[in-house]
């Protein structure tokens, strides 16, 4: 990376260091976010600055991004990233200058893709998985399939991507073959693949999935089942984070070390240490209680969640409608919360009455409290279960305390 910087880019990150040092002071966020704007309006090509000379992954898709980027930072033995899941571009050039090493990996919102690829010039892309979220904000998510394939074609990236997904294959497959590294992680939720996005024809995608105008999942380079297998390769993955879901993040994160350097068995033991990411997974308590606490913000992140907690006596689901949450709560509408049925749920948040009516739906036992109540009314003396979207989250995790 560059050591000497235009005088702009110079005073840019000198007000991007007061705005985030004054931010934290006052305790108005994260301190990554505002100074990253203040710093834009100053150089708006800092970013493409401040990537020069360093090897670059961007890490995208609708869900698990921020644990999978931690993932591909433990794979590789540490990176510069942006670890506050601060994944836009004022958030990622806060990031870029915290830390001077070559490695970075960043988290990259999926309707930013476009736009921090062509600064950042990356040398390896990890798409996930693409589903709806959000809508008040980010676009269908055909719409963000069609800008991921234009974005794709014109980059010189190597792009692992999960072919278990046909809208990540759609975007993908713009790339020069040989610039992909197709992998069969699996895929949780397929709701929103129904159809071929190619010619929009009915499409079953499970298993080899094909449609009839020719479009077809890719034959994979590594496949995830018991081990994590390549063409001349099989290692043992194990991870000490929870769900089926997050096994596949990491087969993703273990690729993609590959890529730059990284053996791959020791990858997949650097990965098989994280056990917790940005609070996620982790046991904290109030008032006596313990609670684990998870993060959904769609029905893809829910359902994959709900496979994790469903026979629980006792379940509490926190929903928020702020600008992070996105302000439209009518997705729970497409969440499978019928698998809750047996379980009470206890609703708390902003939107609890709505999120207790969407479960009278379902025939699911809901009670609305306040989270200052919800330690003396659960039961059982394990931990209960928590999912929570964005503030909600951050809420849950400022007003309890670590095990």
């Amino acid at each position: 990376m560059s050591s000497r910087l235009p005088l702009r880019s110079s005073l840019a990150l000198a007000g991007l260091r007061i705005v985030n040092r004054a931010s934290r002071t006052l305790g108005m966020g994260q301190g990554t976010v505002a100074g990253g704007r203040v710093a834009l309006r100053i150089d708006p090509q800092l970013v493409r600055r401040m990537s020069a000379r360093r090897r670059i992954v961007l890490v995208s898709g609708t869900n698990g991004k921020t644990t999978t980027t931690a993932l591909v930072v433990a794979a590789l033995g540490g990176a510069t990233t942006n670890a506050t899941g601060s994944n836009m571009s004022a958030g990622i050039v806060a990031a870029l200058a915290s830390d001077q090493q070559s490695l970075t990996v960043l988290e990259v919102d999926e309707a930013f893709l476009a736009t921090v690829a062509e600064a950042t010039q990356p040398e390896v892309v990890v798409l996930l998985n693409l589903s709806r979220d959000q809508l008040d904000r980010a676009a269908e998510v055909r719409v963000l399939a069609e800008k991921w394939r234009t974005t794709l074609h014109n980059t010189s990236a190597t792009i692992v991507a999960n072919c278990a997904d046909p809208l990540v294959v759609y975007a993908a497959i713009a790339q020069m073959d040989s610039k992909v590294v197709w992998c069969d992680v699996g895929s949780s939720w397929n709701l929103d693949a129904k159809s071929c996005p190619q010619c929009t024809e009915p499409l079953d995608p499970d298993g080899a999935w094909r449609c009839e105008c020719g479009f077809a999942k890719p034959i994979p380079d590594y496949v995830l089942d018991e081990t994590l297998r390549g063409s001349d390769i099989s290692v043992d993955l194990h991870v000490a984070l929870p769900g089926g879901f997050n096994r596949s993040n990491a087969a993703l994160a273990v690729v993609a070390a590959s890529l730059l350097g990284t053996p791959l068995e020791l990858a997949a033991q650097r990965v098989s240490t994280i056990r917790e990411v940005a609070g996620r997974f982790t046991l904290r308590q109030r008032d006596g209680q313990v609670f684990r606490l998870m993060l959904a913000k769609n029905p893809a992140g829910v359902s994959a969640l709900i496979g994790l907690v469903a026979g629980g006596s006792d379940v509490v689901v926190s929903i928020n409608d702020l600008i992070a949450d996105g302000t439209d709560p009518s997705w729970l509408y497409d969440a499978p919360f019928d698998r809750l049925r047996g379980s009470t749920v206890w609703c708390t948040g902003e939107r609890a009455l709505d999120l207790a009516t969407r479960l009278e739906y379902d025939d699911v036992t809901a009670r609305v409290v306040t989270v200052e109540d919800i330690a003396g009314r659960v039961s059982g003396s394990g931990p209960v279960d928590v999912i929570a979207n964005y503030t909600a989250f951050a809420a849950w995790l400022e007003s309890t305390s670590p095990c």
